[in-house]
């Protein structure tokens, strides 16, 4: 029988760097090496590399796992502008709570506003359409299936992603009430949810920035770290 594969010691700097810098787990290591998850725990040992704890891999594990959403440039004036108003939309209305839930939620009763925070979702980070879910509350007075084929239609969201939804019954009948009810837009990705947090703290730390200095407007053409595009032009709101 042949023996499995060992690792040479020629390798260790390539280990460490695969295991401790790049925080590839044992498994994606072996992987590799082509060699054996046994070959490389009993390597890590030999050369007394520092093993992660649980909550090291944990991290590591977030840390490499791959984006849902691909995060596009800001280099157009119409990009910029929707940025501005999607995050500022967020930071009003979206939760921004515990980081560990990691989902974005933007809840509103008002059309246009959920239509414009697509827009900013979609044309901004290009999510994966299949992760989108809908979370309806409503009135028991209120036609359900009615107001869903609504949303749907108006998110472009298949009502086969639309959660069971909310149903209040106690509340006066000559009370105030959301024509269409109101809906949660939700894509549970930490680190989308990260990204518009950072882009919300950008923003008001650019305008507080101005503030400070004297200037009373944000410049279109100020975009976060990290969406950096072209500059074709220079505007005011």
């Amino acid at each position: 029988m042949t023996p499995p594969p060992v690792i040479s010691k020629d390798k260790l700097s390539l280990v460490k760097d695969l295991y401790l810098n790049k925080k590839l787990c044992i498994r994606e290591v072996a992987q590799r090496l082509a060699v054996s998850p046994d070959a490389v725990e009993n390597f890590i040992r030999r050369h007394k590399i520092p093993k992660r704890s649980r909550k090291e891999a944990q991290q590591a594990k977030y840390y490499n796992k791959p984006l849902s959403f691909n995060k596009q440039k800001l280099n157009s004036v119409y990009l910029r502008e929707l940025a501005i108003i999607g995050a500022m939309l967020y930071w009003a209305e979206g939760y921004k709570g515990d980081e560990s839930n990691g989902t974005v939620d933007f809840a509103n009763s008002d059309p246009l506003m959920i239509e414009i925070f697509l827009k900013f979702l979609r044309l901004l980070y290009k999510p994966d359409e299949r992760r989108l879910r809908v979370y309806l509350y409503c009135y028991s007075n209120q036609n359900i299936p009615k107001l869903i084929q609504f949303w749907s239609v108006l998110t472009g969201i298949p009502k086969k992603q639309f959660l069971k939804p909310y149903v209040r019954t106690d509340f006066r009948e000559d009370g105030r009430k959301m024509e269409y009810g109101m809906i949660h837009i939700r894509y549970h990705d930490k680190k989308l949810l990260l990204e518009i947090k950072s882009m919300i703290k950008s923003y008001v730390s650019i305008t507080m920035r101005r503030w400070r200095s004297g200037q009373s407007h944000l410049t279109v053409n100020q975009t976060p770290s990290g969406y950096e595009g072209s500059n074709p032009s220079r505007r005011t709101i």
